[in-house]
């Protein structure tokens, strides 16, 4: 598919509703080793726990080869067979509370394609925004890539190194069970999170792989962890580098002089740098 043709995608929206309900929450709490109160009606939602619903449903019949919703309905049928989350921009306006019935409104906001070292891109960009009746609760901008199947014999990208200090951290086990629980927490089919010989054998990946949102998660967790009576206002993210559940990694956090920004990361047990990120508090 050309790139004019891709372009006709651009502004298309969907809209969702939903009542919130509380076993999600308590599930994801669980599955982060978290002491939190149970979870109830009225109670606010933590910051990035709204991915846990608005969630696409469709017929197994529907999903592709890797386990994902063919494409062609809301995101454009990009005709490249590796997909990932590369990042998200998010604003934090009003609480989203359990037991209230919220509406999110999904745009596609650009289709672009590129070229890189490993061949061709396609980036798209979705805008969400969820309301609470006529209440803007959450702003987001959505990055997902799009890119071929890397080719025989191409070398390997060198990734960048993370920072060696920080003011805190928590080292995390990747195992399968965490991974297969976020998976079935967020309805995500995509077999390279939950399916060992597909990563290995299909996709030619070291192990399962740890889901990008997963990571974000885990990074904004450490920060509540840190600071548990602050109000997150923003959050932006990028994926830099590809983390498996063969190994271990750390999150980490670096409080900027205002006190009120935070730089946040995710370090692989070799060193190099999976996700860079930042947050403000109120």
């Amino acid at each position: 598919m050309q790139q004019d043709q891709l372009q006709e995608w651009v502004g298309k929206s969907e809209h969702r509703i939903e009542r919130i309900a509380p076993f999600p929450a308590n599930a994801l709490a669980a599955t982060l080793d978290r002491d939190d109160p149970v979870y109830e009606t009225l109670t606010a939602l933590p910051p990035l726990w709204h991915w846990l619903h608005f969630l696409p449903v469709f017929k197994l019949s529907d999903a592709g080869y890797d386990g994902h919703a063919a494409l062609g309905s809301f995101l454009p049928p990009v005709p490249l067979p590796r997909r990932m989350w590369a990042g998200s921009r998010l604003h934090f306006h009003a609480p989203m509370r359990i037991g209230k019935e919220l509406k999110k409104i999904s745009t596609i906001k650009s289709v672009k394609t590129k070229s890189g070292r490993s061949g061709q891109l396609v980036f798209v960009t979705v805008g969400h925004q969820v309301f609470d009746g006529g209440t803007l609760g959450i702003d987001e901008e959505h990055d997902i890539v799009y890119r071929e199947e890397p080719k025989a014999g191409a070398p390997a990208l060198t990734p960048l190194q993370a920072p060696s200090a920080s003011d805190f951290s928590r080292d995390i086990n990747p195992d399968p069970v965490l991974l297969f629980r976020y998976s079935a927490l967020t309805f995500n089919g995509h077999r390279i999170h939950y399916d060992q010989p597909f990563c290995v054998n299909s996709e030619d990946y070291a192990g399962l792989v740890v889901h990008g949102p997963l990571l974000a998660t885990l990074l904004l967790d450490l920060l509540r962890r840190e600071k548990p009576d602050a109000t997150v206002k923003s959050f932006e993210f990028r994926a830099m580098s590809t983390i498996f559940d063969t190994e271990k990694f750390s999150v980490h956090g670096a409080a900027d002089k205002d006190g009120k920004t935070f730089h946040l990361w995710a370090r692989r047990q070799d060193g190099a740098l999976a996700m860079n990120a930042k947050a403000t508090i109120a």
